[in-house]
């Protein structure tokens, strides 16, 4: 135990090392674009993970939380005249303007039980996006165009990808606090059994609700900090269901309820998305990344980190037990001695 524990703090300190010097070894834009992107989704999928993930109840509207970050950080950024370093100091508010849609939202779909909270989720997502589409705070179908960062062209990337990666960290440490904490004990028994949860004494609504409103704190932040990067907020980009869908994905494909798992499939699965789309037209790379959905859920329903581990223990176990067998003894001789020895 003490040398896996060695070996992931060494696994850690080395992603950590790459993510640092990323853009300092990749100059070109588009390698950093990649990146922010990547990094962006590690934060909404784990935030979306430390939600759906823990407590069970699958959220296909949490482009909502993201939306609404990234609208108020278009509206701020322009209304209040602020631009450079100075508009990230907006992010937290984002987040929480976001975190606030999310208690309505909450009260209203956490009502009801799972399958049902996924409908109830899709719908809320295209009341957002009609809302996005026709209300003039948001400049309509003609969007919102954010003012342009001060930043060195050379490195205009930099400063985004760092503030992502600063998330990013800060968001995985945070879903790993709530999971070995007794909030997190607590979403999890929601997420195994609901009504026996609740007969021991959790309380099942506001445990839900503040993980919901937790989550789309941090997703409302990672939408600010997209749409400042990209600099206009359209309504079809803003509020995406395919967005909701590759979150989705990139959870399951890592492993729903871990840690490492949306961690591990943003960083595969955004990388090859935006890498199919350079080398495809059309909608080649929607398609093959709905195929992937299937596949994973048909044959890795637990995604590939719990699969590999649940291999590496059996695989273990099978190495402990030659181990045992003296040369020359069969595997049923074996189990014939350990018989005997325990009926002496």
């Amino acid at each position: 135990m003490t040398a896996q524990r060695t070996l992931r703090a060494a696994g850690l300190v080395v992603l950590l090392a790459v993510v640092a010097v990323f853009p300092l070894v990749f100059t070109n834009p588009t390698a950093t674009l990649f990146a922010i992107d990547t990094l962006i989704f590690v934060i909404v999928a784990s935030a979306w993970n430390m939600f759906s993930g823990f407590s069970g109840y699958l959220s296909l509207g949490h482009a909502v939380f993201y939306g609404t970050g990234a609208y108020f950080m278009a509206v701020a950024a322009n209304d209040w005249h602020m631009n450079g370093s100075a508009a990230f100091e907006l992010l937290p508010l984002a987040g929480l303007v976001a975190a606030l849609i999310a208690v309505p939202v909450g009260l209203i779909a956490l009502r009801v039980r799972r399958h049902t909270f996924v409908v109830i989720t899709i719908a809320f997502f295209f009341i957002a996006q009609l809302a996005a589409s026709n209300l003039s705070v948001t400049g309509g179908s003609s969007g919102l165009i954010l003012p342009s960062p001060p930043f060195a062209s050379a490195t205009f990337n930099n400063p985004f990808y760092y503030l992502a990666a600063v998330l990013a960290v800060l968001t995985v440490a945070l879903a790993w606090l709530v999971r070995r904490s007794r909030y997190g004990l607590q979403l999890r028994a929601i997420r195994d059994d609901e009504d026996r949860a609740a007969g021991l004494g959790v309380r099942t609504m506001p445990v839900k609700l503040s993980a919901l409103v937790l989550s789309a704190f941090i997703t409302g932040m990672a939408g600010a900090l997209w749409v400042y990067f990209i600099g206009t907020a359209y309504p079809m980009f803003v509020f995406d269901p395919l967005f909701d869908l590759a979150v989705v994905l990139m959870a399951f494909f890592g492993g729903l309820g871990t840690i490492a798992g949306p961690v591990l499939g943003a960083l595969v699965l955004e990388p090859a998305q935006q890498w199919l789309t350079l080398q495809t037209t059309g909608y080649e790379s929607e398609i093959l990344f709905g195929a992937l959905f299937l596949v994973i859920i048909l044959f890795l329903p637990r995604g590939v980190l719990p699969t590999a581990a649940e291999y590496l223990t059996k695989g273990r176990a099978v190495l402990a037990r030659r181990r045992e067998r003296p040369p020359g003894q069969s595997p049923s001789e074996l189990a014939e001695s350990r018989g005997g020895s325990s009926r002496s």
